[in-house]
């Protein structure tokens, strides 16, 4: 058997890879040319961005798309090689990552942090985005581990990026957790090895789904699943491994932080709904579990998954919202929004594991796709905001604030439109975010699950509102009059608004991608197809006759 062919679409699958790759490279030989470095880490951005929409109208929106496709690296046969996949999850995750990653380098190269001669952050800034981007096209879990790293080694130096005591005690913190969390990581992988023999999603989907015929004992794996989960859970930011975002993301630059908020939190949900439903979906481990207002019982590890999901979800919520109420500041309040935003993407999610009408469990996904989609577009627009309001005053603290919306009227309106979208006021993004989760909850019949979502959208409304009033409402403060605001980074605060008020207006469209997106999450078959890994006497027959390696 030869190796198996690499066509168009296969050469899309790695495009942003080494597109961003690239940026990474040149941006790092520019250093001693700011202005060319600038040029070169936005044009790759751009570039970025392109090959992204690529992927998704050639491979997966197109009418005669095929909706998965991978890439071999080296021709080599999954499972023996490194496998990359694009379908429709790692596709609407990717588009998160294009739209952010495009505002937040216009906005750098405005206001460089720390100045120009910080030549290592546009490079960085790359291979954060390379490392997430990465994770999301991956097929196996040890690149799984490795696309973490990268990402996360970028960002342990854009947590002490300032350098002062706040700033590299944030870093200790954040670097030493995710240390643990490496290693747990690869305790997980390397157990899930020994146990089933394979790393590939998709040969370890197939197996598990036939433990049988391979040798396995899949009960062991469940075990493993709960430490991945507990990985994945730090990377989302999930209570009770929450308590490295506030001083994290007041430690990183505002638009390294709606990067962090936005694009790599998502890394965790991500791997959540991969695991979870591509590959072990159809692990034969009956579970029979239960929680208050649900009951969650079937023939694969989802249920566990479920119970311990939910309860993180329920409790980020409610710790994110009550502690967004009290913060006297801007990113302190953003801060502790994303932990419960991150609540109300999970919630679906858990009750996505709890179901076992495919209907319903489609629908859930999608609720936490939409809702994960409106999350990176509004709470971008607001670290970045952040940014702006720092450049103008040199503050973010409420009692240094007053009055920025008559001090500048365009930044006022972009900060209020995100809030809204937050809130879930239609007909912006977030209603359909906000609805669809309800809808599912309700469809699920968790009553626990619709109070906690009631009580975590009241809590928005709370501490947006105080945000709002105690910022850009009342009489200007001598901090405000004495502002000069930047006119393009208000420009890029502009076009995510717009771009939240066109997401909910136009909102067919990105329904029917994120339906192709949980469609492509629930589909083990097809991935496995896809993928189609082989087994190893199939290799040594086709050595041995002479074709492929």
């Amino acid at each position: 058997m030869t190796a198996t062919p690499i066509g168009t679409d296969a050469q899309l699958v790695i495009a942003p890879m080494l597109i961003v790759l690239a940026a990474a490279a040149g941006t790092l030989l520019l250093g001693r040319y700011p202005r060319v470095r600038a040029a070169v880490s936005l044009t790759g951005g751009v570039a970025y961005a392109v090959a992204v929409a690529a992927i998704d109208w050639y491979i997966i929106l197109a009418p005669d798309a095929p909706g998965i496709a991978t890439y071999q690296v080296g021709g080599w046969p999954a499972p023996f090689g490194i496998t990359l996949v694009a379908d429709g999850l790692s596709a609407f995750m990717l588009t998160m990552v294009a739209i952010l990653g495009v505002a937040s380098l216009v906005f750098s190269t405005r206001h460089l942090p720390g100045g120009e001669g910080r030549s290592y952050y546009f490079p960085l800034f790359h291979f954060l985005a390379l490392g997430v981007t990465g994770a999301f096209l991956t097929g196996d879990l040890f690149n799984l581990f490795v696309w973490f790293e990268v990402m996360l080694m970028a960002s342990y130096v854009f947590v002490g990026y300032s350098g002062g005591p706040e700033h590299t005690r944030a870093a200790f913190w954040y670097v030493t957790l995710n240390l643990v969390a490496s290693a747990v990581f690869l305790l997980g992988v390397g157990g899930i090895y020994a146990t089933t023999g394979t790393l590939n999603m998709a040969d370890l989907a197939r197996r598990l789904a036939e433990p049988a015929a391979y040798g396995l004992e899949p009960a062991p794996v469940v075990g493993l699943l709960g430490l991945l989960l507990s990985v994945f859970a730090i990377k989302a930011g999930l209570v009770p491994f929450q308590f490295w975002i506030p001083t994290a993301y007041r430690a990183a630059p505002p638009q390294i932080t709606a990067l962090l908020a936005g694009a790599t939190k998502k890394v965790g949900i991500y791997a959540i709904i991969r695991l979870s439903f591509t590959v072990f979906a159809d692990a034969a481990v009956p579970v029979s579990l239960s929680l208050p207002g649900m009951t969650m019982a079937g023939d694969s590890p989802l249920p566990f998954v479920g119970a311990a999901l939910f309860v993180m979800a329920a409790a980020s919520i409610l710790v994110g919202g009550i502690g967004a109420v009290g913060r006297d500041s801007l990113e302190g309040v953003f801060a502790y929004s994303s932990i419960g935003q991150v609540g109300f993407i999970a919630m679906p999610v858990a009750i996505a594991t709890t179901v076992t009408t495919p209907g319903l469990r489609k629908l859930a996904i999608v609720a936490a796709l939409v809702y994960a989609l409106n999350h990176t577009l509004a709470k971008g627009l607001l670290f970045l905001s952040v940014g702006t309001v720092r450049s103008a005053t040199g503050t973010s603290q409420f009692a240094d604030l007053g009055g920025l919306a008559k001090r500048s009227p365009p930044l006022a309106i972009a900060v209020f439109i995100a809030s809204l979208a937050l809130v879930g006021i239609p007909p912006l993004s977030g209603f359909f975010g906000k609805f669809l989760v309800f809808d599912a909850a309700a469809r699920a019949r968790s009553g626990s699950a619709i109070v906690l979502l009631l009580v975590g959208s009241l809590l928005t409304i709370a501490y947006v509102t105080r945000a709002w009033n105690r910022s850009f409402w009342g009489a200007q403060t001598d901090t405000v009059e004495a502002a000069t605001v930047d006119p393009v980074q208000v420009a890029v605060l502009a076009v995510l608004a717009v771009t939240i008020v066109a997401v909910g207006i136009g909102f067919e469209p990105v329904y029917e991608f994120a339906e192709l997106a949980a469609d492509a999450a629930v589909d083990t078959d097809g991935y496995v197809d896809a993928v189609a890994p082989q087994e190893a006497s199939d290799l040594i027959d086709s050595s041995a006759d002479g074709g492929g390696h």
